[in-house]
């Protein structure tokens, strides 16, 4: 197993190596927003989406959507970039929430 994975490796040229470097970041990003959306939750003993659960969306899904057109997968493409676009919608709504609040346009949303 180990010797495939080496064979693997030494197959690669610098610049697979580094896309699959950012793949498996973008992954790390994706998935920080499950972890810090069900701390977020266990804490409020409720569901709760925190702010961060957005930057880390938008940053996991441009980061996967560059690794998809990198790898030229039309299917993984699309889901992701349909994706951005709901991360991105959110991140707008957060901010124009933060600054409506902030000029005492709106109530605070309860954390």
């Amino acid at each position: 197993m180990i010797e495939r994975a080496a064979a693997w490796f030494q197959g690669q040229s610098t610049t697979d190596l580094i896309w699959v470097g950012v793949g498996v970041f973008a992954q790390i990003m994706f998935t920080m927003r499950f972890v810090v959306q069900w701390i977020a939750s266990e804490k409020a003993r409720r569901s709760v989406m925190p702010e961060v659960f957005w930057y880390f969306s938008l940053a996991g899904g441009v980061l996967l959507f560059a690794y998809a057109i990198y790898r030229f997968d039309p299917v993984f493409m699309l889901g992701q970039g349909a994706g951005l676009v709901i991360y991105a919608r959110n991140v707008y709504f957060v901010w124009t929430h933060k600054k409506s609040v902030s000029a005492g346009d709106a109530v605070p949303s309860k954390p």
